[in-house]
């Protein structure tokens, strides 16, 4: 989640930036036949969504709890991002590897420096052995400002000396990288997450709002590769100013972002795969929504058995 309370509705129309596509003649059936022309089509990436009813972080999960759902993604794309290296999570680049998939994998940091040192000690080894195609040190860490960005430059710089055939780099806000000179320059790869929703903007203009949160971190970037690690739309819960979740705007953006990234060559981890309840705390209602599947593991919008 990227939510900053004082950059709502601070988005501006820019100049050359490719609309979304126009739905105005086009019924629900009509989105929700597009929606699973887009998905058999093949999606870049998704974010994998590692826990169950039930289940939040700090619970231990299992290898064929990992596996099965990976054997869903799998159909749809060739690539997933894992968010933590312990507590069953290191499962996940091993066996998207076994299903011959690439793997963005995340070593999640906070305020335990214990837990931080086995996160970042497992994400090397699983760089060592060769289950990592990106490195995430860390997501949204400065936003929640459990780490100083001195301590956050000094990890990142250690594992790209212990990794160094790896990329390497930092997930947070795409503003970040322009706020942030620092930690721009000591990644590899820039990882943003760019959410009109949380920046309260209407969906009649998220789809531009995504695309230039985007060209910011690009800019940001000065050469350097931008992957989209999160975004997406939530199906239910509770509109933010002029956001407003539904299962047509989850659809309709789902479909808009996909069919850019292929047009545009950019690689983005749509967020999420799977609903998870445990997100209704830090996020609210609408945190249990923002799968393409529900928490029991089915296809959501569409009755089609898949």
């Amino acid at each position: 989640m990227s939510f900053r309370k004082e950059r709502l509705l601070n988005f501006q129309r820019p100049e050359g930036i490719r609309k979304e596509l126009l739905y105005d003649e086009k019924s629900p059936e009509d989105i929700k036949n597009l929606f699973l022309e887009v998905l058999h089509g093949g999606v870049s990436g998704f974010c994998f969504s590692i826990y169950e009813e039930g289940q939040k972080p700090g619970t231990l999960i299992s290898d064929a709890q990992v596996r099965r759902r990976m054997q869903i993604l799998k159909r749809y794309t060739n690539s997933v991002r894992s968010f933590s290296c312990i507590e069953g999570n290191e499962l996940v680049p091993k066996i998207a590897k076994e299903f011959g998939m690439k793997t963005l994998v995340g070593a999640w940091l906070g305020t335990d420096k214990e837990k931080n040192l086995q996160e970042i000690m497992n994400l090397i080894q699983l760089a060592r052995d060769g289950y990592v195609d990106y490195a995430a040190v860390g997501n949204e860490v400065l936003y929640r400002k459990d780490l100083a960005e001195h301590e956050l430059l000094e990890i990142i710089r250690y594992v790209k000396k212990e990794i160094p055939d790896i990329p390497v780099g930092y997930v947070d806000a795409y503003y970040e990288f322009a706020e942030r000179p620092a930690v721009t320059e000591a990644c590899d790869v820039i990882f943003c997450n760019c959410y009109p929703f949380w920046e309260g903007t209407a969906f009649n203009d998220s789809f531009e709002h995504m695309q230039q949160m985007y060209h910011q971190a690009l800019v940001a970037g000065n050469g350097k590769k931008v992957i989209i690690t999160e975004t997406g739309w939530p199906s239910q819960g509770q509109a933010l100013r002029g956001a407003e979740p539904s299962t047509l705007n989850a659809m309709k953006y789902f479909i808009n972002t996909n069919l850019w990234a292929i047009d545009e060559n950019i690689e983005v981890y749509y967020f999420a795969s799977f609903d998870e309840s445990w997100k209704v705390g830090p996020e609210g209602d609408v945190g249990a929504h923002w799968g393409i599947w529900d928490k029991s593991e089915k296809l959501k919008f569409v009755d089609e058995h898949i």
